[in-house]
């Protein structure tokens, strides 16, 4: 990434208030590991019906994917409504639509509530077609919507934008908001509830039942009646949920255009991977900043990672000629369940006081809204109709050939401990790069840095043992099995791993 290219527009243009590590051991109603939209929002609806909370976060808050989106709020959701009623039945699909809207009402209200300036708008939002759609595919797709409840969707000539659509469906009443200046919001909130956050606190280990408690690398306990496992994907489960959901990195540009040349709307086309962009207002007095995202793949499994960014400034400025100089890139990832709908609630190895949230498919913001909403239901003993919908542990039967698809793909990942390495030599590493290279039986993660020394890691992933990729797009390291991501120094970023690639 080029030095005047900066990374998510989020951290740009906010700052998130800091807190300090735990050192003491403590105790509450319930422990939430992760300080991304989903654990601060369940901790925040915690609090507001009187129950201690403390929040742990290895990073400041907002530091993970939560701060990698692109925080679209919508109830029109990244699978199609038709593949929804195919997996859940016409009731799922309805309940989809129902608690992603609930969602984006519940966002609304929490920003009126606690007066955080976010920006916060409602706006439509266009659905239109890729090349490889027809018209046919956007009615089918309507009438699906219709039966899902949302009879305010509509078919249109085109989308109000620079070029040509062509037919789309409107969502109206669709939102976005600024990430980072929400969370901060939202912590802020907590702490005045009386929760506890600590960042720079690490959960080394997570214990359900009579003696639930979170153990830390510090050696400090967080004992607890309910823990909430808000991770991006569950650390505490090894290998159950993973076998039902897939890994996928997406990549984001950010270019400024003139105030008023594009329409402020929310769009996304039907395209797989699908593109979207969305306009951040205001990034100066004569213009706003263009966002656009997509070119998909599943982690750790592409040889053109660097050709991804190109490819979607390519296909931006075909598109918005008016765009200046991309100024903003970053990547996030995205876990994609088998049926389209988040994994919320009771982890199903664990004694019943143990929750997860994980399966954004790329709608984390709503589906980690709805995971506050049910899991403070569920934690205080109320019902809530969305219950059985998100149940991590529903088998869904008739998502059973795209299981099957993708555990087999993961099943071909472990050939790669037979093949030579990416490199032979060392030598052959340029400066702030990566590769994987064999080491007569094992295979090692060397990072060769700015000033050219060599940082060697274990290229064994320490979730299930899988060999970790280079991403030379984020200068990162990423497990193609379950999504373990880790830096270019092998330290752990993202789950299901829970430690680090270890020292060769």
């Amino acid at each position: 990434m080029a030095s005047n290219v900066k990374g998510p527009v989020w951290s740009d243009t906010a700052k998130v208030p800091s807190f300090s590590p735990l050192t003491t051991d403590t105790s509450a109603d319930v422990c939430i590991v992760g300080a991304g939209i989903a654990g601060l929002t369940t901790a925040y609806l915690l609090t507001q019906i009187g129950k201690t909370v403390v929040v742990l976060d290895d990073g400041a808050i907002g530091s993970g994917q939560t701060g990698a989106t692109t925080a679209h709020l919508v109830n029109a959701l990244d699978d199609r409504f038709m593949d929804l009623e195919k997996y859940h039945g016409e009731r799922g699909s309805r309940l989809a639509a129902e608690s992603h809207s609930a969602a984006v009402d519940r966002i609304e209200s929490i920003v009126t509530r606690e007066r955080i300036a976010c920006d916060f708008t409602r706006l439509d939002g266009y659905l239109f077609l890729a090349p490889e759609h027809d018209e046919h595919y956007l009615d089918r797709e309507l009438e699906a919507a219709h039966r899902a409840g949302l009879h305010n969707v509509v078919k249109v000539g085109r989308a109000p934008i620079s070029f040509d659509t062509g037919p789309c469906l409107r969502f109206p009443s669709q939102a976005q908001f600024h990430v980072l200046k929400y969370v901060a919001g939202l912590a802020e909130a907590i702490e005045r509830g009386g929760g506890k956050i600590y960042t720079g606190t690490h959960a080394a280990t997570i214990d359900g039942g009579k003696d639930a408690a979170v153990k830390t690398n510090s050696g400090n306990t967080v004992r607890a009646g309910s823990i909430v496992v808000a991770t991006n994907t569950p650390v505490n489960d090894r290998v159950v949920v993973h076998t039902k959901q897939a890994p996928y990195m997406t990549y984001v540009i950010g270019a400024p255009v003139r105030k008023g040349s594009v329409t402020l709307a929310l769009y996304w086309d039907t395209g797989d991977p699908y593109h979207y962009v969305r306009l951040v207002t205001g990034i100066d007095a004569e213009n706003d900043l263009l966002i656009i995202g997509g070119e998909d793949h599943k982690s750790g499994q592409a040889d053109d990672i660097e050709e991804r960014h190109p490819r979607l400034e390519s296909w931006a400025r075909e598109r918005f000629p008016m765009m200046g100089e991309v100024t903003h890139k970053w990547g996030g990832q995205v876990m994609e369940p088998m049926d389209g709908l988040a994994f919320i609630g009771r982890n199903p190895l664990d004694a019943g006081n143990v929750y997860m949230v994980t399966g954004d498919s790329g709608n984390g913001m709503t589906h980690g809204t709805i995971a506050g909403m049910l899991i403070t239901d569920q934690v205080a003993g109320r019902h809530n109709p969305w219950e059985a919908l998100y149940d991590p542990g529903r088998v869904t039967l008739r998502a059973t050939d795209e299981f099957a698809k993708e555990n087999l793909n993961v099943a071909v990942q472990y050939t790669d401990w037979l093949s030579k390495g990416d490199v032979s030599s060392v030598d052959d590493i340029p400066k702030d790069s990566g590769a994987v290279m064999r080491k007569g039986a094992a295979k090692i993660a060397v990072y060769r840095d700015a000033t050219g020394s060599l940082h060697e890691r274990s290229a064994v992933c320490p979730h299930l043992g899988c060999i970790v990729q280079w991403n030379p797009s984020e200068k990162t390291w990423d497990c193609p099995c379950h999504g373990s991501r880790f830096t270019k120094f092998g330290e752990v970023m993202n789950g299901p791993a829970n430690v680090g690639l270890v020292r060769s």
